[in-house]
């Protein structure tokens, strides 16, 4: 099934007087179980083009569906809802909310999602936090735990609640180069157990190794 079609898509950014191309003609299909990579130096355009797959943002030009809706097509309100209920995002500098727990950061998106009780949020979370090997630090704030536990709250967070796709933004940034292949490890684990997709960014080799498929991009073209 193709969770993701990009037609001929492009994306401006306008600087002063000028408009700026940080996309060109970008075309790409991606299907459910993919685990790939989006590669390239800083600059190529690489969170721009996440950002259009979690339909945070809209192109320039082209088209873009997702699971075959068109999203150009769609309210603010009716984008915030799909994302809400099928695409998960992890960010390389975790985003978690400071005065929750792990538990509490992991809980909230289910909490937006309205579709749990309170005891099936608790059952579900504490199941997703064993997953991700955090059981025992569920009471512990952000600042409590260090940059591998904070991404594997991240990463359970993302996935609570099952989305069809995982976009995660240089995931390994911030981590040394063990915590990084662990977090790589647990993201590869997760797409062979639940069939998840996951696109991510990087610039990083040790990174790219880890993708089945592997798209290039330079100066916001394909290669």
């Amino acid at each position: 099934m193709i969770i993701n079609q990009l037609n001929n898509v492009t994306k401006n950014y306008t600087l002063g007087k000028n408009d700026v191309a940080a996309l060109t003609d970008i075309s790409l299909s991606i299907t459910e179980g993919e685990f790939i990579s989006v590669a390239g130096p800083s600059g190529s355009g690489k969170t721009t083009l996440l950002n259009l797959i979690g339909c945070l943002d809209k192109p320039t030009g082209g088209e873009i569906s997702f699971m075959g809706s068109n999203i150009a097509e769609m309210s603010s309100g009716q984008l915030a809802d799909l994302r809400n209920s099928n695409i998960g995002f992890i960010f390389q500098s975790f985003n978690l909310i400071p005065v929750l727990t792990a538990f509490e950061n992991v809980e909230f998106p289910l909490i937006l999602q309205k579709t749990k009780n309170a005891a099936d949020r608790k059952k579900t979370v504490n199941a997703i936090l064993e997953e991700v090997g955090l059981s025992e630090l569920r009471d512990r704030r952000p600042i409590d735990m260090s940059g591998g536990q904070q991404q594997r709250v991240a990463i359970a967070r993302a996935l609570v609640k099952e989305p069809k796709l995982v976009l995660a933004d240089e995931p390994t940034a911030n981590l040394d180069s063990k915590n990084g292949e662990n977090i790589l490890n647990l993201m590869l684990e997760t797409n062979k157990s639940h069939n998840t997709t996951f696109v991510f960014s990087t610039h990083d080799p040790m990174v790219m190794k880890f993708a089945r498929r592997l798209i290039k991009l330079h100066d916001g073209r394909l290669m």
